[in-house]
């Protein structure tokens, strides 16, 4: 172990911020357009958050790596991002280890883990704690979930439920837990938010887990729940590119009309924000907007075979970012803006409880 007085609250250069910015361009475009739109206070902390969630995701989805490999990485970084051991040693294991499976930028990102963490340890004991949990949590769930990754799908909703909650979930809490620190306004609702981020996580990964079907299937996962294909009578270990099934697609529906309930909680969410938090609101509301306007592609088109054919536009995302952003005031507008977008995605009957529950 390393002294983790040496590792906590260095200053971080300004080659390190730079570098964070800069990599946030090659690993994702849509957090390199919202984090930006964010309060200065708090771009620097959830660009970090995002980066460190990469490392997580790039850990566990890189197949060259054995079960293993993956739960002794996942379980070592987590005690880098805590302090425990030192940025320099995970990244020399990892980073020979990755594959052509993980993209350049990725690569990039792993070699240069030492600066993203001096970024992180510049932070105040609660961003380091949120940033800690949320690490903690998504490595070791998501490494169990690992385990048992087939073709067969999940076992059920609520193991679907939990999956989700494991990779986006638990980034919905600990981003409220970081706009609770930015903010004594938005920490007045804090209990009901945490409630709330839990299902905002889950729509927008639910809708990842859609658009991202045939792409999962090529590697030999499944994270679609067996018991909502059962009950239409498919089977989704015969799942196959060659045909469709409306069976399938009926269950499809099912999915789809859930993960609009998990966004309209999303919009609930983004409302309790103080209405002078312009920025915080974009930032939801692009993530939502953007989420809805899948939905609708891949409901529209639930005999699609590539994640491609359901991609939405450039010429809508700009839509979605200018109308969001006109209105991202008024609470009113925002209400009857989704409720139009969403009007043609089926309604899928689950409790209301079911959605604020993981």
């Amino acid at each position: 172990m390393f002294n983790v007085s040496i590792m906590i609250n260095q200053s971080p250069s300004l080659a390190d911020t730079q570098y964070q910015d800069e990599i946030l361009n090659g690993v994702s475009r849509t957090f390199a357009l919202t984090i930006p739109q964010l309060p200065a206070a708090l771009r620097k902390v959830i660009g970090n958050a995002y980066l460190l969630c990469r490392i997580t995701d790039t850990i566990e989805d890189d197949n060259a790596l054995t079960i293993d490999q993956t739960r002794q990485l996942s379980d070592m970084f987590s005690e880098v991002v805590c302090g425990n051991i030192a940025a320099e040693q995970f990244a020399n294991a990892l980073y020979p280890l990755l594959s052509e499976h993980t993209i350049p930028a990725e690569h990039d990102l792993i070699k240069n883990t030492p600066a993203v963490i001096r970024v992180t340890h510049s932070f105040n004991t609660a961003q380091r704690k949120a940033l800690e949990r949320c690490v903690r949590i998504m490595s070791r769930g998501m490494a169990d979930f690992q385990d048992t990754e087939t073709l067969d799908g999940l076992k059920d909703l609520p193991a679907m439920n939990l999956y989700c909650y494991y990779v986006a979930g638990v980034v919905g809490e600990m981003l409220t837990e970081l706009f609770c620190d930015y903010s004594e306004a938005i920490k007045r609702n804090k209990p009901e938010l945490m409630k709330l981020a839990v299902s905002f996580g889950q729509g927008l990964q639910m809708t990842n887990i859609l658009k991202d079907i045939w792409d999962d299937r090529k590697r030999g996962a499944c994270w679609l729940p067996q018991d909502i294909f059962l009950t239409h009578g498919f089977v989704l270990r015969d799942l196959r590119s060659d045909y469709s099934d409306t069976r399938f697609e009926d269950g499809l529906g099912d999915l789809i009309g859930i993960a609009k309930k998990h966004l309209e909680n999303a919009l609930t969410y983004t409302c309790m924000l103080p209405l002078h938090e312009k920025g915080i609101r974009k930032f939801c509301l692009w993530a939502i907007g953007m989420a809805v306007l899948t939905l609708n592609k891949i409901n529209k088109h639930r005999d699609f075979k590539k994640g491609t054919q359901v991609k939405i536009t450039r010429r809508a995302v700009k839509a979605t970012v200018f109308t969001t952003s006109l209105f991202a005031g008024n609470d009113s507008v925002l209400e009857l803006l989704f409720k139009t977008a969403s009007r043609h995605l089926p309604e899928t009957a689950v409790s209301d409880e079911w959605f604020l529950k993981r």
